[in-house]
């Protein structure tokens, strides 16, 4: 599922910034910015464009934003699933889901047992097989133009990080470090890309939830680290500033958990995905049983789809054959503020958590993209 202005066009933008031949802006941004040399990417995890006027309470620069005064914000939209690993693979390579095959949290490995959480995979599978698309780190190097990711140092070496940003200069950083002081620096020693990540906002978000006097403390920090940025810049600089997905916080009443529901689990034999966009695997010959009984359990609660009928309705974008096997037979797709819990597939802290996001409601799909000019 992709809009006409997404995730997916970012790095092309900052590419084209940067003279790229192959690059296309289909943003605008090169029209707004001008002619620079260096450009940093800043992904704020968690940083739904709906959430930008709570954001702005504690948060001058955003609340500038918003009003106009500094920047520019334009709204785009993340990909489907609206979860972290597709959205920062899709911004990595500028291609959707689909085409990527990171298509969700976790997924079930084809012709295997084994559910992949896409946090936690190291090299097995490989990175460079699991995701075959070139990001566009690779191809600004190809093209001679610097391309530098300053992450977390338990990040590099994960195969999210190879499927995302393979072909970066890595740059590990801990949390005792200036992390915004240490972005300005990398963007000053040499013309280029240089990215950077932070997972602060969305942590609070699903430990606290939204709004939560925790979530408020991140978003201080978060525009603090926004506001260094900024005033750092080198005139000839620009800095692009993106999220991967939004939220909402799920009400215990809007909980549903399908190990607790027989009507739920008769059919279904893995689970994988989300809680608010559900992978079920079914036992032979029982998917149409499952569509029709989940469709009827969560009736007004969620989309729930066959996988032919997912992929022919392009939540994915088109499905490379290889990748259609990762994609559940079943598709469960919640609205609202409904979730679906797996107490007996998933760690007990999925079900503590407050916030949620992976489905397809503006509140999770809706990121912006703030630019600022040196």
């Amino acid at each position: 599922m992709r809009s006409p202005r997404s995730i997916c066009d970012i790095l092309p933008a900052a590419a084209a910034l940067l003279g790229a031949p192959d690059a296309v802006d289909t943003l605008g941004v090169t029209e707004r910015i001008g002619d620079v040399r260096r450009v940093a990417v800043v992904l704020v995890d968690g940083m739904g464009g709906h959430l930008l006027p709570e954001l702005a309470a504690d948060a001058p620069l955003l609340a500038s934003v918003l009003a106009g005064e500094v920047g520019r914000l334009d709204e785009l939209a993340c990909t489907f699933p609206s979860t972290t690993p597709t959205s920062l693979v899709s911004l990595g390579t500028g291609a959707l889901p689909g085409e990527h095959g990171i298509l969700g949290f976790t997924v079930k490995l084809p012709d295997s047992d084994r559910v992949l959480n896409h946090i936690f995979w190291r090299d097995d599978p490989p990175p460079d097989q699991w995701q075959p698309v070139p990001t566009w780190f690779e191809r600004l190097g190809r093209a001679g133009v610097r391309a530098r990711a300053l992450l977390p140092a338990h990040f590099i070496g994960s195969g999210l990080t190879e499927a995302a940003y393979r072909g970066a200069e890595f740059h590990a950083t801990t949390t005792r470090e200036d992390y915004a002081g240490h972005l300005a620096d990398l963007l000053a020693a040499e013309p280029g890309l240089v990215y950077g990540y932070t997972a602060e906002l969305d942590t609070a978000a699903h430990v606290f939830g939204i709004g939560s006097p925790e979530w408020h403390v991140a978003a201080a920090n978060v525009d603090a680290l926004l506001t260094r940025l900024v005033e750092a810049l080198p005139a000839d600089a620009a800095l692009l500033v993106t999220a991967d997905h939004g939220g909402l916080n799920v009400p215990t009443a809007a909980r549903f958990d399908l190990d607790a529901d027989p009507q739920l689990g008769a059919g279904v034999r893995m689970v994988a995905g989300d809680p608010r966009v559900r992978y079920l695997h079914t036992v032979d010959g029982a998917t149409p049983d499952v569509v029709a009984a989940w469709s009827e359990v969560l009736a007004g609660r969620a989309e729930v789809y066959s996988r032919d009928d997912a992929v022919v309705a392009g939540l994915f974008g088109p499905v490379r054959a290889d990748h259609l096997q990762r994609i559940g037979d079943v598709v469960v797709s919640c609205t609202g503020d409904t979730a679906v819990l797996a107490t007996g597939y998933e760690p007990p802290e999925v079900a503590q958590l407050v916030g949620m996001h992976g489905a397809a409601t503006a509140a999770e799909m809706a990121i912006p993209l703030i630019s600022f000019r040196g």
